[in-house]
């Protein structure tokens, strides 16, 4: 049973095989095909993205596939972890394996019966052949291309058979893999990105679209199931190029139309390497990890390679990308991924969160850290939103707010004292004086049972200052040092409330009181 389908024509006036379809907005169609074969990589991500923000900006349909033909590496994990991460992107799709639609099945290994089906059409027609080569045969034929200094291509040795010798050989037992007879003219196609794109035929070999085991290869899976499933546009990234000729062969084979392709630039480390695992961060999973905002990671993945007509503007909510959006402001040169770039979106998104939203994206990783507990009681919440306001403007990713609360849940004396940032002030005239002074006003407190507030500790400040006549960076530097193990930190009216009620609150790491900490500092001294 054939399964064309067509409501797209070639333009008629297009030169020769220079394939450019016609498709009103309502009607476009486009796919994210992923492989779950690992972790969903940011350049992975960037395509998924751009299909999304098309279809949505067109009011077109968006398909999520999956592409597991490769059955050795693809694992059930790594799927529900890459819907999951495109799901923590903000991105959705109208069918997929897990929202159905009307061209399931959507996991290219449901559909393998397809594949055979086409592939024997095409044999039938003759516009494909048995090819009875081994292994071992293709290899020597490599390295001899190679040490000719030819392009390593199929050279068509099966192409010359007897169509009816080759099925009868198949017939009595002997496996052999289906190839696509490639034209013996150039294969022209329209890239919305790179303009009309030209292969030679002499640069493309005739390729395997079954292999002799029946599994059939990507290039001919991903033709059979973008023209089944009526994507008018294919939007991937540029490692994909090379690969294009061979599949539009394969379309014109078929008699099925061509789409829109638009392939996306590569995306370079640093060092304008392509990116990788070397680069640090890669894969979605280390971006949640690290505590970066999907509003930030999809807006910085939208500028890779794309930028808005007027202006250098640079922030853009997911509604806004949708408005601004267009392919035709896609660039081909690559774009080289900034990790300062990335964090300084991530400060903006943090910024403008309500807090209650960063309070409770921020507590697990204080509960990894050992610092809270897995359910926050109302007391220790509402203490927590304190601590998390008081330090969440210092960071670049929610995972580093845990160090930055050091000098809340960890206090060492000791090292405070030997660190040589702090030299300078603990060598002064006037820091013995200060900390006597303040030592006094603290324990003094202490024993009236006067709970220490920030108006208290501020007039304790005053009385210390009258006392020793220390002012500016000699009065505060030194209490500094006795509080937290560091001469620079938060204001003291917001971290003296936090240090007194986190002392009282039951956590895994206790938090020490003001006069904890006073004592210690003092033992530290030998004081």
């Amino acid at each position: 049973m054939r399964r064309d389908f067509d409501s797209r024509q070639p333009i008629a006036d297009s030169p020769p095989c220079y394939h450019k379809t016609v498709t009103s907005k309502s009607n476009v169609r486009v796919r994210f095909a992923p492989s779950p074969t690992g972790q969903l990589h940011v350049g992975n991500a960037r395509t998924a993205l751009v299909n999304w923000l098309y279809a949505r900006q067109t009011g077109g349909t968006m398909i999520l596939r999956i592409e597991d033909t490769d059955i050795e590496r693809s694992e059930a994990r790594f799927e529900t972890q890459l819907i999951d991460d495109l799901n923590w992107l903000g991105l959705d799709w109208d069918e997929g394996p897990d929202a159905g639609g009307p061209y399931a099945p959507y996991r290219q290994s449901d559909r393998t019966p397809i594949y055979r089906e086409y592939a024997e059409r095409l044999l039938s027609e003759g516009k494909a052949y048995l090819c009875f080569c081994t292994e071992a045969e293709l290899q020597r034929q490599r390295e001899l291309a190679h040490a000719e200094h030819r392009q390593p291509i199929y050279p068509g040795t099966c192409r010359k058979l007897d169509p009816a010798e080759a099925l009868q050989r198949r017939a009595n037992g002997e496996t052999g893999a289906i190839r696509l007879q490639i034209p013996e003219r150039p294969i022209r196609f329209h890239d919305i990105v790179h303009g009309q794109v030209e292969f030679s035929n002499e640069v493309v070999s005739d390729p395997i679209i079954l292999r002799s085991s029946g599994m059939p290869v990507y290039n001919y899976v991903v033709v059979i199931d973008d023209a089944l499933m009526k994507i008018t546009h294919v939007i991937r990234g540029d490692d994909h190029l090379s690969n294009t000729p061979k599949q539009v062969a394969l379309y014109e084979a078929l008699n099925w139309p061509v789409p829109e392709f638009a392939h996306l630039s590569t995306i370079l480390g640093a060092d304008r390497e392509r990116l990788s695992k070397r680069h640090g961060a890669t894969s979605i999973a280390n971006f949640r990890e690290m505590g970066v905002l999907p509003e930030a990671l999809t807006n910085y993945l939208a500028l890779l390679g794309w930028a808005p007509s007027g202006g250098t503007r640079e922030i853009f909510s997911p509604p806004e990308l949708v408005k601004e959006f267009t392919l035709e402001r896609v660039t081909p040169s690559p774009a080289v991924f900034d990790m300062e770039k990335l964090y300084w979106l991530n400060r903006h998104y943090i910024k403008e969160s309500a807090l209650g939203k960063i309070v409770d994206l921020a507590a697990p990783f204080f509960g990894s850290a050992g610092l809270l507990p897995a359910q926050l009681e109302d007391a220790t919440r509402i203490w927590f939103e304190r601590v998390v306001s008081l330090l969440v403007a210092s960071v670049d990713r929610l995972d580093q707010l845990p160090g930055r609360a050091a000098h809340i849940f960890s206090f060492d004396p000791s090292a405070a004292l030997a660190s040589p940032d702090n030299a300078d002030v603990l060598g002064s005239s006037n820091a013995g004086a200060v900390f006597s002074a303040f030592t006094v006003k603290i324990l003094d407190l202490q024993s009236c049972g006067e709970a220490l507030t920030a108006e208290r500790f501020k007039a304790i400040m005053n009385e210390v200052k009258a006392e020793t006549l220390a002012k500016g960076k000699e009065l505060f530097h030194p209490v500094r040092i006795m509080l937290t193990g560091s001469h620079s930190g938060p204001e003291f009216d917001k971290l003296i409330p936090i240090l007194e009620e986190g002392s009282t609150l039951p956590l895994p790491k206790h938090v020490m009181s003001v006069v904890e900490r006073v004592k210690v500092f003092n033992e530290a001294r030998g004081k």
